[in-house]
């Protein structure tokens, strides 16, 4: 028996390979009447306390945190805007489809595969940058490192081999 696909998480890198992959999430959703988790993942710093001689300085999130916030509101922004963007060429009742719209500070490959069993997400889409042996064996993929440790069924999107016209501000 397959199981239906209720919940979809979708992990962008805001590159165009994750772009496409957003039409591949947000038709399926629609298909299948399912909601998407929408993730992305930005660089982490390191915790801890730094201190130079006598002079204390906080923890880099302490110093960094108002910016950070800022930050993923904009990128919550873009990424819902490119979400009504594409959505709205998919079908009229695309603003059931996304539930919810995820940025964290975190390792991209453990964050996916947190937030698919935290959310309990039913499938999981990545777009790949993977064009050929040499860059997959020296550059790994987060979508290699997802799959090899998943348990849930994935969507692997790479961008087609035709010249298309997509990017986060102009879906």
């Amino acid at each position: 028996m397959i199981p239906q696909i209720k919940k979809i998480l979708y992990a962008t890198d805001l590159t165009a390979n994750s772009a496409y992959a957003a039409y591949f999430a947000l038709d399926l959703a629609h298909k299948y009447q399912a909601k998407i988790v929408m993730l992305h993942c930005t660089e982490t710093f390191s915790r801890g306390h730094y201190g130079l001689g006598a002079v204390y300085m906080p923890p880099v999130e302490e110093v960094l945190d108002d910016k950070r916030q800022a930050a993923e509101a904009e990128l919550k922004r873009r990424l819902g805007e490119f979400y009504r963007k594409v959505g709205s060429k998919i079908t009229p009742d695309y603003a059931r489809l996304v539930s919810e719209i995820i940025v964290k500070p975190a390792y991209a490959v453990e964050e996916i595969l947190n937030t698919a069993d935290a959310e309990e997400c039913d499938l999981i889409i990545l777009g790949t940058h993977g064009k050929g042996w040499l860059k997959q064996t020296f550059l790994g993929s987060t979508a290699r490192s997802v799959l090899e440790r998943t348990r849930k069924p994935m969507f692997i999107i790479p961008l087609p081999s035709e010249k298309i016209d997509i990017d986060w501000d102009a879906a």
